[in-house]
């Protein structure tokens, strides 16, 4: 089932501070450092999803340069990691392609900085990983989470990094890492 694994990370639809649906800003870490991990733990791939032009244009000359440009001389590991990115304008998009290149509907698992009673621990969800035959959809979100119209699509969800923490606020790109760890790491 390890191979069947795909990272989502949500710009839009996100809420903001005040709870309003947003989209966020890309950054460039983001685009590197989670396509480095996705690359380390072989995740199927990673989507970015943004529904801004402008942010669009700047994940596509990030992946352009590191996967056509001299960037795949420079550094062909960097290459190597940049050639999962796969940009998306909206959720939707990203979740119709997993399923068509699967030929089934994916098994979605959203994360959050937020306890819930229904939270999945990491023990439970390394065993879903394992016995699960459906592909398996990581979702994490940046701003202030993702809006409860999303969360209603998922089908589980899993605890925060630091479950009884008081703090809880990692960047998206320390959560994704510490997270694929947790559920794949002693799979291999």
């Amino acid at each position: 089932m390890l191979d069947k694994i795909y990272v989502l990370l949500v710009h839009y639809p996100c809420l903001g501070r005040d709870q309003q649906i947003i989209a966020t800003a890309v950054t460039n870490v983001d685009i590197h450092d989670i396509a480095r991990v996705c690359r380390t733990y072989n995740v199927k791939k990673y989507y970015m999803v943004t529904n801004l032009p402008a942010q669009q244009e700047i994940v596509r000359r990030v992946v352009q340069f590191w996967t056509e440009g001299s960037g795949i001389r420079y550094n062909p590991n960097r290459s190597e990691a940049l050639n999962y990115v796969i940009l998306k304008p909206y959720l939707e998009d990203a979740l119709e392609e997993i399923e068509r290149i699967e030929n089934q509907k994916p098994v979605l698992i959203f994360t959050s900085a937020k306890k819930r009673p229904s939270s999945m621990t990491y023990d439970e969800g390394q065993r879903l990983l394992l016995t699960e035959t459906r592909p398996i959809v990581l979702l994490f979100g940046t701003g202030w989470g993702l809006p409860a119209e999303v969360l209603s699509l998922c089908d589980y969800d899993l605890e925060p990094v630091r479950p009884g923490g008081s703090f809880n606020h990692l960047s998206v790109r320390s959560a994704v890492s510490i997270i694929l760890d947790r559920l794949i790491r002693e799979n291999y």
